[in-house]
């Protein structure tokens, strides 16, 4: 395939329990003009072994040393033939149709850069969580994305390939490669580059109907994860500054306090009571103003909090069966 509509860009370290399932999603699709360019990131368990028992020719294995998630994106978008690139998380699937209505989607708008859709969130088995992200999928403006970041997941993104050209710059320190993922992020390098293309280049972003990706939730290492998730958020903020100073001088704040709510409310979910309670606390000391704007989830959110840590653990759950599972996205 010379040139194929989408190219598909997965990175894959160390997923050997799922990556089988992200390929059949993808093999599975009913728009079939695509290249699946899988990008070995030097992982040492069974996953490649997995990948290259695919006999199909749409499938193209790139190897390098170990990365981490943007470089191995990075490495992918530039073996990539397509007119549209596709991300998916090798830990993640797609609905069959997702190829075909994201193609329809980015025919019929010349406009739009960056197509999306929902998501519904799945366990490590493959289970449905009853939990779906549905954004905001119209009159997405700089600010939209950098409170809410409305693409979701790494999984649900389809990027015409002109518009990443406009956000390319080369390796700091490797003459001759090209990033467009900041490679110096290990987290939130996904909202890092949507606030550069939207806020520094002017991309547009707009949605489609439905859930069209499994974003699979994983448990482990709770606190710290969430701890350096926040902190790459920061710096991703950071960095905005330097594009976008008055969009992060109106909207900083606000956008700090979403994203410690959306942090409780992960830790909620985790039955981290404690960390929840605190990260509410600085939510509400980062921007008061989103108990007004939005009441019913900020309070939802802080009683959550407080159950997870002073209930019983098998009262607590009964409760969050009943009423906070739709928690996950913030």
């Amino acid at each position: 395939m010379s040139h194929p509509i989408f190219s598909v860009v997965m990175p894959v370290y160390q997923v050997e329990a799922f990556v089988g399932e992200a390929i059949a999603s993808v093999l599975e699709q009913t728009f079939r003009d695509f290249e699946l360019i899988i990008v070995d990131d030097g992982g040492s368990d069974h996953s490649m072994e997995i990948c290259r028992g695919y006999s199909d020719e749409r499938i193209r294995i790139v190897t390098q040393h170990n990365r981490g998630l943007a470089g191995a994106r990075n490495t992918g978008i530039a073996a990539a033939r397509g007119d549209y690139i596709a991300l998916l998380d090798s830990d993640d699937r797609w609905h069959p149709t997702k190829l075909a209505l994201h193609f329809i989607h980015l025919r019929a708008s010349g406009e739009v850069d960056v197509s999306y859709a929902g998501s519904r969130l799945i366990d490590a088995a493959g289970r449905p969580l009853g939990i779906e992200q549905r954004p905001r999928l119209t009159g997405i403006k700089p600010h939209h994305v950098l409170m809410r970041n409305p693409v979701g997941n790494g999984s649900a993104a389809v990027i015409r390939r002109s518009a990443l050209e406009r956000v390319a710059f080369p390796h700091p320190r490797e003459p001759g490669r090209t990033c467009w993922f900041d490679e110096s992020f290990r987290q939130s390098e996904d909202i890092e580059l949507w606030l550069r293309m939207s806020a520094g280049a002017g991309c547009v972003f707009e949605g489609i109907e439905g859930s069209l990706t499994d974003y699979r939730i994983l448990g482990g290492g709770l606190s710290a994860n969430m701890v350096r998730q926040f902190e790459s958020w920061e710096r991703a903020i950071d960095k905005a500054r330097d594009y976008a100073p008055a969009l992060l001088a109106r909207y900083g704040r606000r956008a700090r306090a979403y994203q410690l709510r959306y942090l409780a409310r992960r830790a909620v979910q985790l039955g981290d009571g404690g960390f929840a309670v605190s990260l509410i606390g600085q939510a509400f000391a980062a921007s008061p103003s989103i108990l007004l704007r939005e009441p019913l989830k900020t309070l939802e959110t802080t009683l959550g909090s407080l159950a997870a840590r002073w209930l019983p653990r098998r009262a607590f759950r009964a409760l969050a069966a009943r009423r906070l599972g739709a928690g996950a996205a913030a």
